[in-house]
């Protein structure tokens, strides 16, 4: 991988998740370098086991009155987004107890699959335990977590919520869930299955070998982004990156111009902010009707214009970039955009 390849895989990494959760997307800040990575890291580690604003995740009982041990998981995990889940035990589980979740995936790696519970003494999600699977691409997991639910029975069912994010690509997962309740028996209730998938994103208007002249009007890309998902998609975000360096320069915000469509607005220039620890640039990009949440079936168009300024160094021939679509916290679409400068 080249220098410039390799920045841009971090640039496309860092643009999404530059925004809080239900903003529309900011210009990204950039990537932290030296002692303040550790505060940036624990920061994020925060941010994901905290629960949602106004959240207090009380799952249903579900199953019958018959059942040890009942999983519940909705038909679809939209990538990037968290799923609800949970386990009901209708039987006492003595401390030791363990519920254990036999996962299988198709179409993604099963690393990439996070599964957290909410722990309601201290009001957080919890990473649960995993056993690591075979290969570079396993397709099984294990989660496990202890219980203990001593007064659990059919009248008294004991619930415990769970949460899923597919970080990965579109597949299939198959959820096996069983409880081992401390006294040497072991409970496990149907398979569920529930398919990962992600909004339709297109890119038009781009192409292979683009050249951009300096102090040129650019060129312009679309890309349209919909909701194919049963689930909104609160706070999606976008960002442009790109990088350039030639034998004694890089490329600096100042050098490139970016503008973006906007209804009742026109073409509006959008700041492009330097990354910091690589010599890049991005931004983030805001939908063209200006709405923050992307309903099921919604569409949301971002039309860019991306120029390159007189004074560019003239020792830079070339740029690595592209464009990002995604939430706060992950990325479900990327495409590089390369251009040659003249």
């Amino acid at each position: 991988m080249t220098t410039g390849a390799a920045a841009l895989a971090v640039g496309l990494a860092l643009a999404v998740g530059a925004t809080a959760p239900g903003q529309a997307a900011a210009a990204p800040a950039g990537p932290t370098c030296g002692g303040d990575s550790a505060s940036a890291l624990r920061a994020a580690a925060e941010a994901a086991t905290a629960p949602l604003a106004g959240e207090t995740p009380a799952p249903a009982a579900t199953g019958t009155a018959t059942d040890k041990i009942s999983y519940s998981l909705p038909g679809q995990l939209p990538i990037g987004l968290w799923s609800s889940s949970g386990v009901t035990l209708r039987t006492p589980v003595a401390k030791g107890g363990t519920v254990r979740l036999d996962v299988d995936s198709k179409g993604f790696s099963t690393d990439s699959l996070t599964v957290q519970r909410y722990d309601t003494a201290t009001h957080r999600w919890v990473d649960l335990d995993t056993k690591p699977g075979g290969g570079s691409r396993p397709t099984h997991g294990v989660f496990t977590f202890p219980v203990t639910a001593t007064t659990a029975g059919p009248r008294q069912p004991h619930t415990v919520a769970l949460r899923l994010q597919d970080l990965d690509r579109p597949g299939t997962v198959t959820v096996a869930a069983s409880v081992s309740d401390g006294r040497g028996h072991t409970y496990r209730a149907p398979a569920r299955t529930a398919t990962t998938t992600r909004p339709q994103v297109v890119l038009t208007g781009w192409q292979r070998g683009a050249t951009l002249q300096r102090g040129g009007t650019g060129r312009e890309v679309t890309v349209t982004v919909k909701n194919t998902t049963d689930r909104a998609y609160p706070a999606l975000a976008a960002s442009y990156f790109a990088v350039g360096i030639g034998t004694g320069h890089a490329l600096a915000p100042k050098d490139m111009t970016l503008r973006q469509y906007r209804t009742g607005r026109g073409w509006e220039t959008v700041p492009l902010v330097a990354t910091g620890c690589d010599p890049g640039m991005s931004a983030g990009l805001r939908p063209e009707s200006g709405a923050k949440t992307l309903t099921p079936g919604a569409t949301a168009t971002y039309r860019l214009r991306i120029a390159v300024n007189r004074g560019a160094p003239r020792d830079v021939k070339s740029a690595d970039a592209g464009v990002s679509v995604g939430t706060t916290q992950t990325s479900f679409f990327s495409q590089e955009l390369p251009f040659t400068i003249r």
